[in-house]
């Protein structure tokens, strides 16, 4: 029965406070005015002269800040560079032979002109790769080991194109090398921000 008096009691004083609440907050009604009654007689309008002697009053000078220029208006954007994009050749097909106009049969290699893998590469190129893929592996080593542990997918494709950017080098693809490490090098600038 003790428990019963406690809910009836918290049901009274919740109704007050929510009437007392309801009652405070008073009407949301917009008032109606009275419409005015139409002017049906015309009135005059007077000329106010003005006085003769107003004081005058200067404004005091301000002191504005300079305008404010833009350093960069006249400065063209520069764009970044995009590394170019690698392809991978398809795996050579078997040799086939063409019908030449003269009659002949040629091979393919004759016909459209001989694939190599990279032919004689330039020695600058290759000492570039070999520059590049150390400093990627001191960057790698170099980084935390938190930021490896929450960057696990960039790090996973910088080690990727570092690896496949040493295996161009040494089947003798310098530019195919530099061009891999040079994808791991922008996705390690990347990482390092």
């Amino acid at each position: 029965m003790k428990g019963k008096g406690k809910l009836s009691r918290k049901i009274a004083w919740t109704t007050l406070c929510f009437g007392l609440a309801i009652g405070l907050s008073g009407c949301r009604h917009k008032p109606q005015l009275a419409p005015l009654p139409p002017v049906l007689t015309p009135v005059a309008l007077e000329d106010i002269p003005e006085p003769q002697n107003l004081p005058m009053v200067e404004a005091p000078p301000e002191k504005l800040p300079p305008v404010p220029v833009s350093t960069e208006a006249g400065k063209p954007k520069r764009r970044k560079k995009q590394p170019p994009k690698i392809v991978m050749p398809p795996e050579p097909a078997p040799e086939t032979q063409v019908a030449s106009a003269a009659g002949g049969v040629l091979s393919s290699d004759t016909a459209v002109g001989a694939l190599t893998a990279g032919g004689e590469t330039n020695p600058q190129t290759k000492q570039e790769a070999e520059d590049l893929i150390a400093s990627i592996d001191k960057r790698l080593n170099a980084l935390p080991a938190q930021k490896v542990e929450e960057q696990k997918a960039q790090v996973s494709k910088v080690r990727n194109f570092w690896k496949d950017a040493q295996d161009a080098l040494k089947s003798g693809d310098a530019e195919g090398a530099k061009t891999l490490a040079t994808k791991a090098k922008l996705l390690l600038d990347d990482l390092e921000k």
